[in-house]
């Protein structure tokens, strides 16, 4: 209880020293003036989620500035990013009452440069709203289609014809959630007995095939989380203890590759494990994969993450551990670390004081490009940490304003569509 109470302590302490800075006059803005980004976009460009302000955050990850944010409605927001177009889509709902009345649900269009929506379009109300990071929409690989989850506790797909900005269809999935992009015409969704769903489109968006595969995992001895990650044609299935499951998707048919180990057995007898909220990341042309890790008993897969490993996909084997710092503190979304244009002589106690508090990484997110950063997050704070992704080295802090970080989001397609 002392170290505890002397934690908080030294917290109060760090707040006092910071509000000067955080507090400093600001110019006043210019009302009614829209910027847009610059183009090419930097694929150094992170969207973050708030939970509490219900909101997506766009930042730069080298400068730290915050370039814009989307109000998304009720829920957790999250975005679809076009690789074809200058467009991101927003599932989100309302209610005519704030948070009661007659529930509206809508597919809001909205120009990746300026950020001003464009159009929406309605859709069922009835989309799953959940603390879940990843899957809850998609996009088609060629853009044609927006894929939003719907669970009432009935589960189906609703089909956005992006093209003609018109609600396309609603396809009943009977005991299988969540969607995951798998072709131009084409989803795969997990189902309860540890099989797939593969569902097909015809042209307009409606169904054209639905196929169940096998069963590639045991939900009752190992089942896998719902936090997948593509790498190239590849969706990546990591199990609570470990086992990663490998499913190709460029074919005709799914290819499912022999599930090899995160952990050897050594390790698992230490009590390492997979941890967060999104704990999966990959970067596609280095084909290094990342997991989020830390010690504990079972049923600790949600848990923080105390490092993160990092594997070559081609050998199936650990190339890097790299132990994570915390995200950083935050108060009302401002950062109570002042950043590196104001003098702090009290780094590593700053730091010292952050070790103890133990908040711990749960989200992570990796750019594409050939300097990749990683970007870690913490659902206790609107900080985020960046390192570079592949000597692991950490480079510095960013504060984008939010007072939570539900989702991490790299837009990379976006800059394809934007150059």
């Amino acid at each position: 209880m002392l170290a505890i109470f002397a934690c908080r302590r030294l917290a109060g302490l760090l707040a006092l020293l910071v509000a000067p800075a955080a507090l400093a006059e600001l110019p006043v803005d210019e009302v009614g003036r829209v910027e847009t980004l610059s183009v090419p976009l930097s694929p150094h460009l992170v969207w973050t989620s708030d939970g509490l302000l219900r909101r997506i955050v766009l930042a730069d990850l080298e400068s730290g500035d915050t370039l814009g944010m989307i109000d998304g409605g009720y829920g957790v927001t999250a975005a679809l990013f076009a690789r074809t177009r200058p467009e991101l889509y927003v599932p989100e709902t309302f209610y005519s009452r704030g948070s009661r009345g007659e529930r509206t649900d809508v597919l809001s269009v909205y120009d990746a440069l300026s950020l001003r929506p464009v159009a929406e379009v309605p859709i069922p109300a009835r989309r799953a709203m959940n603390m879940l990071p990843t899957a809850n929409a998609a996009l088609t690989d060629d853009d044609r289609f927006a894929l939003v989850f719907n669970m009432t506790p009935a589960t189906s797909v609703s089909v956005v014809d992006l093209e003609q900005r018109s609600f396309a269809a609603e396809i009943a999935t009977p005991g299988c959630s969540l969607v995951y992009a798998a072709g131009a015409r084409r989803f795969l969704m997990p189902c309860a007995d540890g099989a797939l769903l593969v569902v097909s489109l015809d042209e307009s968006g409606r169904e054209a095939s639905k196929v169940r595969t096998r069963p590639f995992v045991d939900p009752w001895s190992d089942p896998v989380t719902e936090k997948a990650v593509r790498g190239g044609d590849e969706w990546f299935f990591v199990s609570f203890e470990g086992r990663v499951h490998a499913v190709d998707v460029s074919g005709h048919e799914l290819h499912f590759a022999e599930p090899w180990d995160l952990f050897s057995a050594a390790e698992r007898s230490e009590g390492w494990r997979i941890g967060g909220r999104q704990h999966l990341a990959v970067h596609a042309a280095s084909r290094r994969f990342y997991s989020l890790v830390h010690q504990g008993p079972p049923d600790t897969h949600k848990d923080p993450g105390s490092e993160l490993w990092v594997y070559d996909l081609a050998q199936r084997r650990r190339v890097d551990r790299i132990a994570l710092r915390s995200p950083g503190l935050t108060y009302l979304g401002e950062p109570i670390d002042p950043g590196p244009d104001v003098f702090w002589p009290l780094d590593r106690l700053y730091e010292w004081v952050l070790s103890r508090i133990g908040m711990g990484v749960d989200g992570i997110a990796v750019t594409q490009d050939e300097r990749p950063l990683l970007v870690t997050g913490s659902s206790f704070s609107g900080s985020l940490g960046i390192y570079d992704a592949l000597s692991g080295e950490f480079l510095h802090r960013v504060a984008p304003g939010n007072t939570t970080t539900l989702v991490l989001q790299v837009p990379w397609e976006t800059v394809e569509a934007t150059r």
